[in-house]
């Protein structure tokens, strides 16, 4: 027999998937993160095989303690910033993720926000639902045209690509990237241009759309010094993860005219968010759904549940971090 302790519910395909394997499990009532301090007093109450966690869960030395019975985390998020890889090696735990399930949804809610925040979507609606709109004017929240305008991603793994190949072939936006290495499958697919240095493309792009994994290596990738490198009229998105921009600088370009606008479904602090972003009206705001379609969260559910069957059937998880 299976235990396995899932840190909040998932929907209901992973946990039947789990179920009809005949795993036993528990599940957290509570619908929102848990506390480190709950999740260490859950998973003492059993000897665990597995867990089910999430991107919310700080997954360290002190959460493995507390459950030295099981040897699988399964994360339900493509990335696994959340989890201590080093600590789970030591110890012989395996790690895995769900890659790919949600890369249309993500990529769709980038040029979503992209064009919320170049067409000023955001700001004319509320301009609108406070009554001050008094009819058409020539020059009446002026945006921008996205064709032949010059995007740069940063991080050229499956979003970073699928947004490219959206704005260059859909859009005819010039697209340019950085990764550390160069990919000519990547630059196949998309037509993309490589860029040796992310200072090339903040200086280059129209419109900056980030998709790096959040590492102490990309932790403020985006900076003060690197924002005063792109054009006053360019646009920063962040679809990746909130601490890869520093969020109180960037509300002191916003502040400044150093960058036109920004749109961000993650946040630094989350959930709160830095000093005075709420407040800008060249922001547009999404509260982490970027992947909040149940296409791509089923699928989540089914990777992270496929990791945990795969494991506990003696194979290698598809989905192996470490």
């Amino acid at each position: 027999m299976v235990n396995i302790y899932i840190t909040r519910k998932i929907p209901d395909i992973g946990i039947s998937m789990l179920r009809e394997k005949g795993f036993v499990l528990d599940i957290s009532p509570k619908d929102r993160p848990l506390s480190k301090r709950e999740l260490v007093k859950a998973l003492k109450k059993k000897a665990y095989d597995g867990v089910l966690c999430l991107l919310t869960d700080t997954i360290d030395g002190e959460v493995f303690d507390a459950v030295p019975s099981a040897k699988i985390f399964a994360n339900y998020a493509v990335g696994f910033n959340n989890v201590n890889i080093e600590e789970a090696k030591k110890r012989g735990i395996t790690i895995t993720n769900t890659p790919g399930a949600l890369t249309e949804a993500v990529a769709e809610h980038t040029l979503a926000l992209m064009f919320a925040v170049v067409k000023r979507v955001v700001e004319g609606d509320t301009y609108l639902r406070r009554g001050k709109y008094q009819g058409w004017g020539p020059e009446l929240f002026l945006g921008e045209e996205l064709q032949g305008k010059t995007l740069g991603i940063l991080g050229a793994g499956r979003i970073g690509g699928r947004v490219a190949e959206m704005a260059g072939k859909g859009l005819g936006m010039k697209v340019v990237y950085y990764d550390i290495k160069k990919s000519e499958e990547f630059e196949r697919a998309t037509g993309a241009a490589f860029r040796t240095t992310p200072e090339e493309v903040l200086k280059e792009a129209d419109v900056v759309s980030i998709h790096v994994p959040l590492l102490p290596t990309t932790t403020h990738l985006i900076n003060a010094e690197r924002l005063k490198l792109m054009k006053k009229s360019a646009y920063l998105l962040n679809t990746s993860r909130g601490p890869i921009i520093d969020e109180n600088a960037l509300v002191e370009a916003l502040k400044n005219g150093t960058i036109r606008g920004a749109a961000l479904d993650v946040f630094e602090f989350e959930p709160k968010l830095a000093k005075g972003l709420i407040k800008l009206p060249n922001v547009v705001i999404t509260p982490h759904t970027a992947s909040a379609t149940k296409d791509a969260r089923d699928g989540m559910a089914k990777l992270a549940a496929g990791n945990l069957i795969a494991f506990f059937d003696g194979e290698t998880p598809p989905n192996k971090v470490s």
